[in-house]
């Protein structure tokens, strides 16, 4: 037995419940899906985890809907992208730390790629107007999928005065006072958790229809295997193991390049940056454009708005844009090495430390986070983190509306308008998958940037 398998061994302890006798889906099935997500999941982590709600949860039920949500905003209270760390949290539901392993990096993985080879484009060509085009069609799409979202989660979610009131205001806080989102998520936890410190209070702010921890659990709802129990060694043992794998490639590339090399330098910077991602991408890239243009030099301004663009129009999470700050890093610094070799070892090394602290929060929070799904007063605080993200769902809907249908304030772009109205539509009236509407939404976008324009 290899170390990463003695991570989540099936030790005797608590379990999550049976809801039902259907058995989760086979790991070849699960992987199938989890690498098409990689290449889907489109629209920053709103539009990400609505493609994962409406799949795992509705299309295939694999999960139940409390069990979705519960692990949803333990994921949104960690530093780094929250989609791709819930879907590590649901493939280790289903299939242990080798799930959550495959979910996770089978997530990003695709983007990984797509990326480097924009990137690669970019240095060498300076023009990626085809897909400027392409995307032009796919942003409007991407808005319908967010709106989409909102209503969907709102819809199952809002069900009391203090719900409404919860969503409405980390809506106007973070939308009009920029209040931090950790600030907002904390507040509405801890108001939760007070608020559900006496039995009646607790019945009547937070009734069992609009409470996810203790609703009746949908029948449909695959029958989880038992999780490793919380116990000291197993945390020790993750500690270990994430923290060797998240050091040995930045010892290694210091030991050959040299600690003053460009790439040691984006292994350790983004190390740090790791640890204080909280509230998204755009909560921390001001500062990481700041020190990578600023301080390191290892872009230009302008360069660093291209590449926030080129991660916006790929799939996977919009923290991948340090990928292409760790690739134009190595390219402009490549120091004994080739430019492409510093560049491609710049990128890579940038995203295993982005992302390797991603798997230790959550295998190592994961098997305590269950064992408290039917804690009343976490579930409490839970219920209420849910109802204040819509509102924080509803802001970056608003905010991406804006910015897409009104690029640069000018007037409005009719096209793009139309484009968003027609896709929210077509989810909301029929059956057809997100795949099937970005498709057709990047397919109208090239058509009409070359025929029209």
């Amino acid at each position: 037995m290899n170390r990463l398998e003695t991570l989540d061994q099936d030790l005797p302890g608590p379990a999550a419940p049976p809801t039902s006798s259907v058995a989760g889906p086979p790991l070849a099935h699960a992987l199938r899906f989890w690498l098409k997500l990689g290449f889907i999941s489109f629209g920053g982590p709103t539009g990400q985890i609505a493609i994962m709600h409406e799949e795992v949860v509705d299309r295939r039920k694999w999960i139940g809907e409390s069990h979705f949500l519960h692990a949803l905003n333990y994921c949104m209270l960690l530093p780094g992208p929250e989609a791709q760390q819930l879907a590590t949290y649901i493939g280790w539901l289903l299939h242990g730390t080798l799930g959550g392993l495959a979910a996770g990096v089978l997530f990003v993985l695709p983007s990984v790629f797509i990326l480097w080879t924009l990137s690669f484009v970019y240095v060498t060509y300076g023009n990626v107007g085809w897909v400027a085009a392409i995307f032009y069609g796919l942003k409007p799409a991407v808005i319908a999928i967010v709106a989409h979202a909102v209503w969907r989660i709102g819809k199952r979610t809002l069900r009391t005065p203090l719900t409404w009131f919860l969503s409405a205001g980390s809506f106007v806080a973070i939308f009009f006072f920029r209040v931090p989102f950790p600030l907002i998520i904390l507040s509405a936890g801890l108001l939760g958790l007070v608020l559900s410190g006496t039995r009646w209070r607790r019945a009547v702010v937070f009734s069992s229809s609009a409470h996810p921890a203790t609703a009746k659990p949908v029948e449909s709802e695959p029958v989880l295997p038992p999780r490793a129990r919380p116990t000291l060694g197993r945390a020790v043992r993750v500690l270990l193991v994430c923290l060797i794998l998240w050091a040995v490639p930045i010892l290694a590339v210091g030991s050959w390049l040299g600690w003053n090399h460009a790439v040691t330098q984006e292994g350790l910077f983004f190390s740090k940056a790791a640890m204080v991602t909280f509230g998204g991408a755009y909560a921390v890239l001001p500062y990481v454009a700041q020190q990578a243009v600023e301080r390191y030099e290892w872009l230009s301004s302008t360069q660093m708005l291209d590449g926030l663009g080129l991660a916006e129009t790929t799939p996977g999470p919009l923290i991948m844009v340090v990928q292409f700050v760790g690739f134009l890093g190595g390219w402009n610094h490549p120091g004994t090495l080739s430019p492409l070799t510093a560049a491609t070892f710049g990128a890579l090394l940038t995203t295993w430390v982005t992302f390797t602290p991603c798997f230790l929060w959550i295998f190592l929070g994961a098997p305590y986070v269950e064992t408290m799904r039917k804690n009343d007063r976490l579930s409490g605080a839970l219920t209420a983190i849910s109802a204040a993200v819509v509102g924080v769902v509803l802001n970056l809907a608003v905010w991406f509306a804006g910015d897409v249908l009104m690029p640069e304030g000018r007037r409005l772009d009719l096209f793009a308008a139309a484009m968003s109205a027609s896709a929210f539509v077509i989810l909301l009236r029929t059956r057809a998958g997100v795949v099937s509407v970005i498709s057709a939404a990047a397919i109208a976008g090239l058509v009409y940037r070359s025929v029209v324009q």
